[in-house]
């Protein structure tokens, strides 16, 4: 259930309450896709730098260890030791960017694993019940990721087929949640809106799916190759077609940037994995912008990665450390990149909310936009 607490403009302050706890929002997903944050990062340490929400990944979790075995083992709250929400994609996205050879029919797609090529089948009743058996907090509805750019008559048809997908996947939800062995059936669904750039397609599918009382709303197809300028516009005509008293999910996105904008237009859940890639490559951020830690000047750098910052890099470690270890290619050094920059995002969401609840939004974000926009400019 979604509560309202405050709008600023239409920035939203929210609390979401689910079996496994309550999410105050705008909120940040820490991406797991396997179960586990790439960078040696566990459910423990995600706890330590204040994660509301662990984000894992369908598609690679039906792959290996597979969705059956991890209900055999209790759910996957249970497998990965993490007690507070977890959200499963519907694995769609994989399906269309990962399996190169694919079938889309009525039924579903047909296509090959990018692991071992052997031939798979998921549709969306197919989807609905790896995600039970994951038994995630929140399961998302199995869509269809037309490409971009994607004609008109392509993207219609692409969208009418998302929407009988998503009906598809209530009802199975439904029965499944019935069933006597599901581990989780409290088990919450998003449906997701597509369209493309076509503003009067991406409307039409909001007002449709909004129609369908589902649990929560989440904008895809976006960050697929068009510009943050053309992803704002979309924002600007979809959100406010989407229920007020729901939560809004921007998937897959974004920068620190990107966040703050997409916060002023009425989005509550995000996801990306920016934070933990750029981190594993030395990329870390700051309130001063974003520094490469591989950089020659950084050799000698006792400071930490950010002075204040209470991440468990910053508490306990130099750059010139960080550095070394990268530079080495020691395990730590991905680790410890990986939380502060987890750890920044969090902290940056507890700004958000806190700014929200003051009133003052639009202030923060201005202020927040000069300190993080482009590189470290402190030498």
């Amino acid at each position: 259930m979604y509560k309202l607490l405050k709008t600023d403009g239409r920035a939203k302050r929210g609390e979401f309450t689910t079996v496994h706890g309550v999410i105050q929002t705008p909120v940040f997903m820490n991406v797991g896709t396997a179960a586990a944050i790439k960078g040696a990062v566990s459910a423990i340490d995600l706890e330590g730098i204040n994660t509301q929400v662990e984000l894992s990944n369908t598609y690679h979790l039906h792959l290996r260890p597979g969705d059956k075995v991890i209900k055999q083992l209790g759910g996957i709250h249970k497998f990965m030791n993490w007690k507070k929400p977890i959200l499963t994609d519907s694995g769609g996205f994989q399906v269309f960017s990962l399996a190169g050879l694919r079938k889309i029919k009525e039924e579903g797609v047909f296509f090959n694993s990018h692991i071992d090529g052997r031939k798979i089948f998921m549709g969306p009743e197919e989807s609905m019940q790896i995600q039970s058996n994951i038994a995630s907090t929140i399961a998302m509805a199995f869509d269809e990721c037309p490409p971009y750019p994607a004609t008109r008559e392509y993207m219609r048809n692409s969208v009418d087929r998302t929407t009988r997908w998503l009906d598809r996947c209530k009802k199975e939800m439904d029965r499944l949640n019935g069933l006597e062995d599901t581990i989780n059936k409290n088990q919450m669904l998003f449906g997701i809106n597509q369209g493309g750039t076509y503003e009067d397609i991406r409307i039409e599918h909001a007002k449709v799916i909004s129609e369908m009382d589902l649990d929560g709303y989440a904008v895809g197809g976006l960050a697929v190759g068009e510009s943050h300028e053309e992803m704002y516009r979309i924002l600007d005509e979809v959100v406010p077609h989407l229920p007020q008293n729901k939560p809004t999910y921007l998937m897959g996105v974004g920068t620190p940037a990107n966040i703050l904008e997409a916060v002023d237009r009425g989005v509550d859940f995000f996801d990306c994995v920016y934070p933990s890639r750029n981190g594993r490559h030395g990329h870390v951020y700051t309130n001063k912008g974003k520094i490469n830690l591989m950089n020659v000047r950084f050799e000698l750098d006792d400071r930490p990665i950010e002075e204040g910052c209470q991440c468990p890099a910053c508490k306990h470690h130099s750059r010139a450390y960080i550095r070394h270890l990268l530079k080495a290619k020691e395990m730590l050094g991905y680790r410890l990149a990986v939380l502060h920059n987890l750890y920044f995002y969090n902290t940056m969401m507890e700004e958000i909310r806190e700014a929200i609840d003051n009133g003052n939004y639009a202030q923060y974000k201005k202020q927040k936009l000069e300190k993080v926009s482009g590189n470290y400019n402190e030498q």
